[in-house]
């Protein structure tokens, strides 16, 4: 493949040279009665998780929403919150590390409930042995990413582990946002016939992970694109789209957020492979391995579920940031068949793409 080649991590040698390398595609039972490293993939593993043991024990109507965070009423105001845990191997890629994806990740957890971050708080589980530069690189990292978020992190602990108990660094972050428009941007708000828009190019993030990991070179680097999002959710509310639903395409990439969606609202949504953009390194890399970008994590990217009058609107307002330059219209909402979701081909055909069974990318956030 053109432009992609694989060498091996720290020494530079080709892949060739190795006889240690091993490339595994498992695809477990999709039933387990043990913890299983795809039960944390966003795919269908993590789903029977959450519904036969989360969701019931911890049924209320905020939760019962399946949002990327809880929204409640609290004096008058609506108050968002939410947490997330960050495992990610290697701590340090291409355009991040996991200090990175433990603020952006939890600040566009409340973006995508249409919330404006107010406070993050941090927990790090440290394992014995893990050298000091490397734990004031991730810190450095998390302060640069609140300050260019606008969040302060304002409460914190640490706790550290035996040697061999964790791979250097798990961190856990929780924010608290506030809902500043009358919009209820969630699951249920999807309507038949609205547009799905796609935020910008896919994969990078997965891929920047990898390449590390796996020793892969690329002609043209490619870099994480975890970043910020809620200035651009703020925009589309500020130029007063009807946003109905947003989600950030993390764990299970784009194909598991829509699917989560469809499941959720009980109706079908249909994407145009030919309008999802993926940068041609990405693509290779994924062509090489054998992974489809529409599974492989973001960390800055979301999709967009808005009333398909007001779709080249939210478009054209997207398309002002950055982060959002190649946003696309890529799809719509169909009523049938409920809690599916197809993709039209780049030759036209029509397939399903179901949730993932197994565990694509180990730990990429």
């Amino acid at each position: 493949m053109p432009g992609v080649s694989r060498r091996q991590p720290n020494t530079g040698k080709p892949l060739a040279d190795s006889k240690e390398f091993t490339w595994t595609c498992p695809l477990p039972a999709l039933t387990s009665d043990r913890i299983l490293l795809a039960h944390g993939g966003g795919g269908k593993l993590m789903e029977q998780l959450l519904e036969s043991v989360f969701y019931p024990a911890f049924s209320n109507p905020a939760l019962n929403n399946r949002h990327d965070g809880a929204v409640m009423e609290v004096n008058g105001s609506r108050l968002a919150f939410t947490t997330d845990s960050y495992v990610v191997r290697p701590l340090e890629f291409p355009g991040g590390s996991i200090g990175d994806l433990a603020v952006y990740g939890t600040v566009n957890d409340l973006a995508m409930c249409g919330a404006r971050p107010l406070f993050l708080s941090a927990g790090f589980i440290l394992e014995e042995g893990l050298p000091v530069e490397t734990l004031r690189r991730v810190v450095e990292s998390m302060r640069a990413a609140a300050a260019l978020a606008g969040v302060p992190l304002v409460t914190g602990d640490t706790k550290v582990v035996d040697k061999g108990k964790g791979d250097g660094i798990f961190i856990n972050s929780a924010g608290v946002g506030i809902v500043e428009t009358d919009l209820a941007i969630a699951p249920r708000s999807v309507q038949p016939g609205d547009a799905v828009i796609v935020s910008g190019d896919l994969g990078a993030h997965g891929v920047a992970v990898l390449s590390v990991r796996e020793g892969l070179e690329f002609d043209a680097p490619v870099l994480s694109d975890a970043a910020p999002l809620w200035a651009p959710v703020k925009a589309l509310l500020d130029a007063g789209i009807a946003v109905h639903c947003l989600r950030d395409l993390t764990r299970g990439g784009l194909a598991s957020a829509l699917n989560e969606i469809a499941s959720a609202r009980g109706v079908a949504v249909r994407i145009d492979e030919s309008r999802v953009p993926v940068a041609e390194p990405v693509r290779g890399a994924c062509e090489m391995l054998g992974l489809d970008p529409l599974y492989v994590a973001c960390e800055g990217r979301f999709a967009a579920f808005v009333p398909d009058s007001e779709a080249d609107a939210a478009v054209e307002t997207l398309r002002r940031f950055d982060v959002c330059r190649l946003a696309e219209r890529a799809g719509f909402v169909a009523e049938n068949p409920a809690g599916t979701v197809l993709l039209r081909s780049r030759i036209g055909g029509n397939r399903v793409l179901d949730m993932l069974s197994g565990e694509q990318l180990p730990r990429i956030c």
